[in-house]
């Protein structure tokens, strides 16, 4: 009886575990639609995830965090736009991705724009930028600080 118990606990947490991971989008089109239906900011995470270290470390220390989670759940959409090296992607994702790139001006990673977005009737997307970051010291306690700054702006 004691191992159907353990067993039981063991994938309900799971279950609660995988509740709780965030959606991050890769489709901005996507994740737009997403930010208007919700009245919700578009979080724009511009990394370089098998290859530079302070994306990466900004992952481990603030985004994959409990406090990160619960935070970006209520207040944005997120989105990956992802400049691997090994890692394949499709020519839409990449042309997506460069396209973004070159409108944000970003020059470096991890680079994180905060934007609300709408689609014209011609299909071209307009992005109204409310501020951005990067890697902030401090885990996600000062990183939060940094982000609720900017979204308290608008």
């Amino acid at each position: 009886m004691k191992k159907i118990y353990l067993i039981a606990v063991f994938f309900l947490g799971l279950v609660v575990t995988q509740a709780q991971e965030l959606k991050w989008h890769t489709d901005v089109k996507e994740a737009i639609a997403i930010g208007n239906k919700e009245h919700k900011p578009l979080l724009l995470f511009f990394t370089g995830s098998d290859w530079c270290g302070w994306c990466i470390r900004l992952q481990k220390e603030v985004l994959l965090t409990p406090e990160f989670t619960k935070w970006a759940k209520e207040k944005v959409v997120l989105v990956e736009l992802d400049y691997p090296r090994s890692v394949p992607q499709t020519q839409e994702v990449k042309r997506q991705n460069y396209e973004l790139q070159n409108a944000f001006g970003v020059q470096g990673y991890p680079t994180v724009y905060f934007a609300t977005a709408s689609t014209r009737e011609d299909g071209k997307i307009n992005f109204q930028g409310l501020g951005k970051t990067g890697y902030v010291p401090g885990g996600p306690v000062a990183w939060l600080e940094v982000a609720n700054g900017i979204l308290n702006q608008k």
